[in-house]
């Protein structure tokens, strides 16, 4: 077999680590080519960035491999995928440290698995460690996705209906996040939510443009954060100037929830991080999807109604098969009831400016939702578990979940039901009322392990 491999990589994460672990990665590869007598053929750097000159490298290849050292967006992977080669994705862990998401890979390969099954395309996946990787039984195609759809929902329509939402989805959702595109006539008639499409300027001048007294009230949120002083004081009242643009713009529009295109643009062009103020909206009742995840929005504010309880918008960064447990993380913005610990401030991992969160998740019983668009249609996609007491897996807002299912079996449903890389999170166990509200829907449900 001739195999062609891309690793990917970006520089916003830990470069030295991610070239450490692509080493690993390419001994395996190496050891294994020559046990079984294959070729291995394409760059063996990180790549950064598109590069029409790897993909070309690898056309000849029976089998595309691609090294998903750290996150990305999943853009590359789906030209990757139009080669018309078999491919597969290996992604690799990282430790839990109590320190930054140094890598994130676990998310990119995430991205990819519901945008090359919104393109119908079917791949191989592995998540491990290299020395622990079975690339054998990758190569022999025992990692296929198998394709979920669910189920009905088995239960009686609920008579709690879908609330009819306004949304306010604020700047356009990334490049190569295929997961939060979505079309506004049938998310209408799916749900009855309307949404209104603002330019990010529109938020970063009305952010500007607030007097003292409208930004007044955040300052006072965040008095009592004990190392609030250690922040820059001008990213941090740039932050919190966007906590009040984002209720002026509610108050003024009578919006249900945003979706936020957070990042660069909150970093690069505007100086001060959208993150703290998701959160304050959050706990506020006012559910804000990052990434312009249109969809993560009235999953949240869906799970909001029916849990009558503020809601965190995750994503799943790692499996720990042995240990039974996952961890869900977002850079710092899970509302603040959440946590039974001291608040911290913080600033995002990557891009450096204020103002974040930095907690872990409180101990109990939570359920994770997701309005899906996995393959193409709709569902909806629940899994319940235990948040458990533990110390910071990852710095922001983080917790480490014991799943009712087996972890092996929740990350293989994972990857076989296309799931989006964001799921809303609520305390309490809320997965019957879920399940009659998509019976009201007409949608299937997959209970992810079950």
């Amino acid at each position: 077999m001739k195999i062609g491999i891309l690793p990917l990589g970006r520089p916003t994460f830990d470069v030295h680590y991610a070239e450490e672990k692509l080493a690993g990665m390419l001994a395996d590869i190496d050891a294994l080519a020559s046990e079984q007598g294959h070729e291995v053929i394409g760059p063996r750097a990180l790549l950064m960035e598109r590069s029409p000159e790897a993909l070309s490298s690898v056309a000849s290849a029976d089998l595309v491999l691609v090294l998903q050292v750290t996150f990305t967006d999943a853009a590359f992977v789906v030209e990757a995928s139009k080669l018309g080669v078999p491919l597969a994705i290996w992604a690799v862990p990282e430790p839990r440290l109590g320190g930054r998401l140094r890598l994130n890979a676990f998310c990119g390969l995430n991205l990819a698995g519901h945008a090359l099954g919104r393109n119908g395309v079917g791949f191989g996946w592995l998540y491990a460690d290299p020395g622990e990787a079975d690339l054998a039984g990758l190569l022999a195609g025992d990692y296929a996705v198998s394709r979920i759809d669910g189920a009905a929902a088995g239960v009686a329509a609920s008579d709690m209906p879908v609330p009819d939402l306004k949304i306010a989805r604020i700047g356009a959702h990334p490049v190569g996040f295929d997961t939060c595109a979505y079309d506004k006539a049938k998310l209408k008639a799916l749900t009855g939510a309307t949404v209104d499409e603002l330019a990010l300027e529109d938020m970063f001048d009305a952010a500007r443009g607030l007097d003292d007294a409208a930004v007044a009230p955040y300052r006072a949120k965040v008095a009592d954060v004990p190392n609030l002083k250690e922040m820059d004081a001008g990213e941090l009242d740039r932050s919190l100037r966007l906590a009040g643009a984002l209720e002026m713009l509610r108050s003024e529009n009578s919006y249900d929830a945003f979706a936020i295109r957070c990042w660069p643009e909150t970093f690069t062009e505007y100086g001060g991080a959208v993150c703290g103020p998701v959160s304050m909206m959050g706990e506020a009742r006012v559910p804000c999807a990052c990434e312009a995840d249109v969809y993560g929005a009235v999953t949240q504010a869906i799970l909001q109604k029916v849990a009558d309880s503020p809601v965190f918008l995750a994503d799943l960064v790692d499996m720990d098969v042995e240990g039974d447990t996952g961890v869900v993380w977002h850079c710092g913005q899970a509302p603040l009831s959440m946590t039974d610990d001291e608040p911290m401030a913080t600033v995002h991992t990557n891009r450096k400016q204020a103002l974040l969160y930095e907690f872990t998740l409180k101990p109990g019983r939570v359920t994770f939702f997701r309005l899906s668009q996995a393959y193409g249609e709709p569902k909806v996609i629940i899994a319940g578990g235990e948040m458990l007491r533990s110390e910071m897996a990852f710095t922001g807002t983080s917790g480490v979940v014991r799943f009712d299912h087996a972890a092996q079996k929740t990350l293989r449903d994972v990857m076989d039901c296309g799931l989006e890389h964001h799921m809303a999170i609520a305390y309490g166990d809320h997965r019957n009322a879920l399940r009659g509200i998509a019976a009201g829907m007409g949608l299937n449900v997959v209970e992810l392990g079950a």
